[in-house]
Protein backbone atom coordinates (compact mmCIF):
# COMPACT_ATOMS: atom_id res chain seq x y z
CA UNK A 1 0.00 0.00 0.00
CA UNK A 2 1.30 3.57 -1.08
CA UNK A 3 0.72 6.21 1.29
CA UNK A 4 -0.81 9.37 1.00
CA UNK A 5 0.52 12.48 1.99
CA UNK A 6 -1.78 15.21 1.95
CA UNK A 7 -1.10 18.80 2.47
CA UNK A 8 -3.76 19.36 5.26
CA UNK A 9 -2.79 19.41 8.88
CA UNK A 10 -3.57 16.37 10.94
CA UNK A 11 -5.34 17.20 14.22
CA UNK A 12 -4.15 16.03 17.23
CA UNK A 13 -6.16 14.78 19.99
CA UNK A 14 -5.15 15.51 23.99
CA UNK A 15 -6.66 13.94 26.39
CA UNK A 16 -8.80 15.80 29.65
CA UNK A 17 -7.81 14.25 33.16
CA UNK A 18 -11.21 14.43 34.83
CA UNK A 19 -11.10 14.77 38.53
CA UNK A 20 -13.27 11.50 40.23
CA UNK A 21 -15.29 13.56 43.07
CA UNK A 22 -15.90 11.16 45.94
CA UNK A 23 -18.38 12.63 48.07
CA UNK A 24 -17.63 11.82 51.86
CA UNK A 25 -20.33 12.02 54.56
CA UNK A 26 -19.16 13.06 58.29
CA UNK A 27 -20.61 10.29 60.23
CA UNK A 28 -20.27 11.06 64.04
CA UNK A 29 -17.47 8.46 65.26
CA UNK A 30 -18.67 8.86 68.94
CA UNK A 31 -22.22 7.24 68.62
CA UNK A 32 -21.53 4.88 65.71
CA UNK A 33 -18.84 2.72 67.93
CA UNK A 34 -21.41 2.63 70.46
CA UNK A 35 -23.87 1.84 68.16
CA UNK A 36 -21.30 -1.03 67.00
CA UNK A 37 -20.38 -2.51 70.43
CA UNK A 38 -24.00 -2.70 71.90
CA UNK A 39 -25.59 -4.42 68.49
CA UNK A 40 -22.32 -6.73 68.53
CA UNK A 41 -23.20 -7.58 72.23
CA UNK A 42 -26.93 -7.75 71.44
CA UNK A 43 -26.89 -10.15 68.85
CA UNK A 44 -23.28 -12.51 69.72
CA UNK A 45 -25.63 -12.80 73.18
CA UNK A 46 -28.45 -13.89 71.09
CA UNK A 47 -26.71 -16.61 68.96
CA UNK A 48 -24.85 -17.98 72.07
CA UNK A 49 -28.31 -17.77 74.27
CA UNK A 50 -30.46 -19.75 71.57
CA UNK A 51 -27.28 -22.39 70.38
CA UNK A 52 -27.56 -23.26 73.68
CA UNK A 53 -31.04 -24.02 73.70
CA UNK A 54 -30.69 -25.99 70.34
CA UNK A 55 -27.91 -27.63 72.09
CA UNK A 56 -30.61 -28.16 75.16
CA UNK A 57 -33.64 -29.27 73.00
CA UNK A 58 -31.14 -31.61 70.74
CA UNK A 59 -30.01 -33.71 74.02
CA UNK A 60 -33.46 -34.05 75.16
CA UNK A 61 -34.48 -35.71 71.87
CA UNK A 62 -37.26 -32.34 71.57
CA UNK A 63 -38.17 -30.74 68.20
CA UNK A 64 -36.54 -27.41 67.82
CA UNK A 65 -38.68 -24.39 67.67
CA UNK A 66 -38.47 -22.55 64.08
CA UNK A 67 -37.61 -19.45 66.21
CA UNK A 68 -34.63 -20.33 67.69
CA UNK A 69 -32.47 -20.84 63.83
CA UNK A 70 -34.49 -17.78 62.66
CA UNK A 71 -32.73 -15.36 65.50
CA UNK A 72 -29.88 -17.25 65.13
CA UNK A 73 -30.15 -16.52 61.22
CA UNK A 74 -30.94 -12.59 62.03
CA UNK A 75 -28.12 -11.87 64.60
CA UNK A 76 -25.57 -13.85 62.26
CA UNK A 77 -27.02 -11.24 59.66
CA UNK A 78 -26.20 -8.11 62.04
CA UNK A 79 -23.51 -8.76 63.10
CA UNK A 80 -22.01 -9.59 58.83
CA UNK A 81 -23.62 -6.09 58.47
CA UNK A 82 -22.00 -4.48 61.20
CA UNK A 83 -18.47 -6.20 59.07
CA UNK A 84 -19.95 -4.59 56.31
CA UNK A 85 -19.91 -0.65 57.72
CA UNK A 86 -16.46 -1.50 59.36
CA UNK A 87 -15.47 -2.47 55.87
CA UNK A 88 -17.31 0.38 53.98
CA UNK A 89 -15.46 2.83 57.12
CA UNK A 90 -11.86 1.46 56.17
CA UNK A 91 -12.76 1.94 52.57
CA UNK A 92 -13.79 5.51 53.77
CA UNK A 93 -17.28 4.50 51.36
CA UNK A 94 -20.25 4.36 54.04
CA UNK A 95 -22.97 6.06 52.70
CA UNK A 96 -26.43 6.62 54.42
CA UNK A 97 -28.77 5.17 52.37
CA UNK A 98 -26.72 2.06 52.95
CA UNK A 99 -27.29 2.13 56.29
CA UNK A 100 -30.89 3.20 56.03
CA UNK A 101 -31.74 0.18 54.02
CA UNK A 102 -29.93 -2.44 55.81
CA UNK A 103 -30.97 -1.24 58.98
CA UNK A 104 -34.60 -1.36 58.12
CA UNK A 105 -34.43 -4.32 56.84
CA UNK A 106 -32.51 -5.95 59.90
CA UNK A 107 -35.27 -3.79 61.71
CA UNK A 108 -37.64 -5.61 60.69
CA UNK A 109 -36.38 -9.05 60.90
CA UNK A 110 -35.35 -8.34 64.35
CA UNK A 111 -38.80 -7.18 65.49
CA UNK A 112 -40.52 -10.09 64.03
CA UNK A 113 -38.14 -12.21 65.95
CA UNK A 114 -39.22 -9.72 69.29
CA UNK A 115 -42.49 -10.42 68.77
CA UNK A 116 -42.08 -14.48 68.80
CA UNK A 117 -39.69 -14.13 71.86
CA UNK A 118 -42.77 -12.26 73.23
CA UNK A 119 -45.34 -14.28 72.53
CA UNK A 120 -42.96 -17.28 73.94
CA UNK A 121 -42.15 -15.37 76.99
CA UNK A 122 -45.26 -14.06 77.89
CA UNK A 123 -48.10 -15.89 75.58
CA UNK A 124 -51.43 -16.89 76.75
CA UNK A 125 -51.03 -20.15 78.28
CA UNK A 126 -48.17 -21.99 78.87
CA UNK A 127 -45.72 -19.15 78.53
CA UNK A 128 -42.05 -19.62 79.37
CA UNK A 129 -42.76 -16.81 82.38
CA UNK A 130 -45.83 -18.60 83.89
CA UNK A 131 -43.52 -21.79 84.22
CA UNK A 132 -40.30 -20.15 85.16
CA UNK A 133 -42.66 -18.19 88.32
CA UNK A 134 -44.38 -21.02 88.78
CA UNK A 135 -41.54 -23.65 88.86
CA UNK A 136 -38.19 -21.85 89.27
CA UNK A 137 -38.83 -18.31 90.91
CA UNK A 138 -42.03 -19.67 93.37
CA UNK A 139 -40.26 -23.16 94.43
CA UNK A 140 -40.40 -23.03 98.16
CA UNK A 141 -38.34 -23.98 100.20
CA UNK A 142 -35.49 -23.32 97.52
CA UNK A 143 -33.46 -26.37 97.13
CA UNK A 144 -29.98 -25.95 98.72
CA UNK A 145 -26.99 -28.46 99.37
CA UNK A 146 -25.36 -30.49 96.72
CA UNK A 147 -27.95 -32.55 95.50
CA UNK A 148 -29.17 -32.99 91.85
CA UNK A 149 -32.77 -31.24 93.10
CA UNK A 150 -30.64 -28.30 93.54
CA UNK A 151 -28.61 -28.56 90.39
CA UNK A 152 -31.43 -29.04 88.17
CA UNK A 153 -33.25 -25.76 89.90
CA UNK A 154 -30.22 -23.86 89.14
CA UNK A 155 -30.35 -25.27 85.55
CA UNK A 156 -33.92 -24.17 85.13
CA UNK A 157 -33.11 -20.52 86.80
CA UNK A 158 -30.44 -20.58 84.50
CA UNK A 159 -32.84 -20.68 81.63
CA UNK A 160 -35.34 -18.94 82.40
CA UNK A 161 -32.71 -16.00 83.04
CA UNK A 162 -31.40 -16.64 79.55
CA UNK A 163 -35.05 -15.94 77.88
CA UNK A 164 -35.22 -13.06 79.52
CA UNK A 165 -31.75 -11.68 78.69
CA UNK A 166 -32.73 -13.03 74.84
CA UNK A 167 -36.22 -10.50 75.40
CA UNK A 168 -33.77 -7.66 77.34
CA UNK A 169 -30.94 -7.81 74.11
CA UNK A 170 -33.89 -8.43 71.67
CA UNK A 171 -35.33 -4.85 72.70
CA UNK A 172 -32.23 -3.37 72.86
CA UNK A 173 -31.13 -4.42 69.67
CA UNK A 174 -34.53 -2.88 68.05
CA UNK A 175 -34.44 0.39 69.36
CA UNK A 176 -30.32 0.30 68.55
CA UNK A 177 -31.91 -0.12 64.83
CA UNK A 178 -34.12 2.36 64.51
CA UNK A 179 -31.44 4.69 66.00
CA UNK A 180 -29.03 3.90 63.30
CA UNK A 181 -31.54 4.68 60.91
CA UNK A 182 -31.56 8.02 62.79
CA UNK A 183 -28.77 8.43 62.46
CA UNK A 184 -27.38 7.81 58.90
CA UNK A 185 -30.74 10.16 58.30
CA UNK A 186 -29.06 13.26 60.33
CA UNK A 187 -25.51 12.23 58.05
CA UNK A 188 -27.56 12.69 54.93
CA UNK A 189 -29.90 15.88 56.16
CA UNK A 190 -26.60 17.36 57.21
CA UNK A 191 -24.76 16.80 54.62
CA UNK A 192 -27.19 18.20 52.45
CA UNK A 193 -27.36 22.09 53.89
Amino acid sequence: MASVLTSEPSLVYSRRVVEARVHKYHWPAVQLNIWMLIMLISACTIIGVFASFIDIQHTLLLPIPWYFPYYITVASLAVFFILLLLYLIYQRRLLPSIVMIGGFILFVLWLTGLIVISVQLWGPDGSVSSECNLQVFGASPMPKGQTLETLAWLEQRSICQSWQAVFAFGLVGGVFLLWIMVIAYQVFADDAV
